[in-house]
């Protein structure tokens, strides 16, 4: 919640887009341990492009840069990666996501969609594989590209109607 009583954190698609009723530009991001893999897609919610890998500090240093990137884009709204297990159980890293919502809620006052991550990194492993990637190039990019299948989910879920 925000200080105005909002609801910011959102699992629902609906909901979010409820909050989001002009939509524009969201931020995707793919949570790692050590990196923050980001992208962005255009305001009308039709294609997500890859952003960068942020190296991860401590939260300070985070909420800066993730700042500096919302301001930037104009960004409206968040898609965060939600780690779930094969079964739809959590552990320790969809806690550490949530976690991470409500930090970045209580830090920017967007709303934010936790959407469900399951096969994003091995998706993009495959698809920079047959894009002939060499392995180091992976390794720097995957990231990016996790966080950009994640928010190119949400957003087909978001603009096709489907939610």
């Amino acid at each position: 919640m925000d200080a105005a009583g909002r609801q910011l954190i959102f699992e629902d698609a609906r909901a979010f887009a409820e909050a989001l009723p002009t939509g524009g530009v969201l931020l995707g991001l793919d949570l790692g341990t050590r990196t923050l893999g980001t992208a962005t897609c255009d305001a009308g919610w039709r294609f997500a492009t890859n952003g960068s890998t942020i190296q991860r500090g401590k939260w300070g240093r985070d909420r800066e840069t993730l700042a500096a990137l919302i301001k930037s884009r104009s960004v409206h709204g968040l898609v965060l990666g939600l780690p779930r297990n094969m079964d739809g159980s959590e552990g320790p890293r969809a806690q550490a996501s949530r976690a991470y919502a409500r930090n970045m809620a209580e830090a920017f006052a967007l709303p934010i969609l936790l959407w469900d991550e399951r096969w994003s990194t091995q998706a993009a492993e495959a698809a920079m594989i047959g894009q002939d990637m060499s392995r180091a190039k992976r390794a720097a990019a995957i990231d990016a590209h996790a966080a950009a299948i994640i928010l190119q989910g949400a957003i087909d879920r978001l603009a096709g109607g489907v939610l």
